[in-house]
């Protein structure tokens, strides 16, 4: 799987306020960092979903493995690196700690315990994908495309970076959506309202796709009132529209977007979806 960016969906409005959604691939061991950017929306494939078998089949094919030997010091920063002649010892070492992570896994699936456990032995070696909608990025950037970054994360942020600045935003006004996951022609064929639902859904997945690999309408629509009657509201923040002239006015930012109304917000009690309907039981 390695390291991969692409921009799914890149917007901007008349006020010059641009939202830009990414999906990205880096190792499941800086998703902690990742996630300290608040201003982010963000929506992942999770450890508690994929089935043991399928991680374990995806570890031996395709493992996470260091880039980067830093040598042991004071601090957070590994300023210098191991030498070359100990880096193959190092990713063999690596290599056998993940064998030993999927044996210990095999028992615990093998004695039935839930993959929400026997996969949290393995996180060390994945991959993991996430998709990503922000309006505020220089700090991102400035903070872990950077040298005293973990390599790891840098390496992404980099790579981030790089897309967004060679990226041109599309114009939308008030009437329109940015939509991530959003196909060709699916606006004409089933309207806005219907493809804002679905795609909250395919971010949900991180994919337009369903887990089956197919493109299934009625499934993104089911997924999607399961989402809005279980109260997880994450998905329903990369789907959004340019604030009006009026709405400006008022406020600036609403939620953690500058310039845009998520569709999260536009859902009545969507900052506590239990309460409300205790509220109006």
């Amino acid at each position: 799987m390695s390291y991969t960016c692409k921009i799914i969906a890149d917007s901007i409005s008349a006020q010059g306020h641009r939202l830009t959604t990414f999906e990205v691939t880096y190792p499941r061991m800086v998703l902690a960092e990742f996630n300290t950017h608040r201003l982010f929306s963000r929506n992942s494939a999770s450890s508690r979903a994929i089935p043991v078998e399928k991680q374990i089949a995806r570890l031996l094919e395709d493992p996470f493995i260091p880039i980067y030997w830093g040598k042991n010091q004071k601090g957070m920063q590994a300023d210098e690196e191991l030498g070359a002649d100990i880096q193959a010892f190092l990713g063999e070492t690596w290599l056998k700690a993940r064998d030993h992570a999927i044996s210990s896994a095999k028992i615990l699936m093998d004695a039935g315990v839930h993959k929400q456990i026997t996969n949290r032995l393995l996180e060390p070696f994945m991959w993991h994908t996430v998709i990503v909608t922000a309006t505020d990025w220089s700090n991102y950037f400035h903070l872990r495309d950077h040298e005293m970054a973990q390599p790891e994360i840098q390496r992404i942020a980099s790579m981030m970076q790089t897309d967004y600045n060679a990226s041109k935003p599309f114009l939308l006004s008030p009437t329109e959506w940015h939509l991530p996951y959003a196909q060709h022609g699916e606006l004409e064929e089933l309207g806005v309202e219907k493809l804002v639902k679905l795609c909250c859904a395919r971010c949900a997945r991180v994919s337009y796709l369903t887990h089956d690999g197919k493109r299934n309408i009625e499934a993104d629509l089911t997924l999607y009132d399961r989402l809005l009657e279980g109260g997880h509201m994450s998905p329903f923040e990369h789907a959004a529209r340019p604030m009006t002239a009026e709405e400006l006015a008022k406020h600036e930012r609403l939620g953690n977007f500058k310039g845009w109304v998520q569709h999260r917000k536009e859902i009545h009690g969507e900052e506590d979806m239990h309460g409300h309907r205790k509220s109006n039981a």
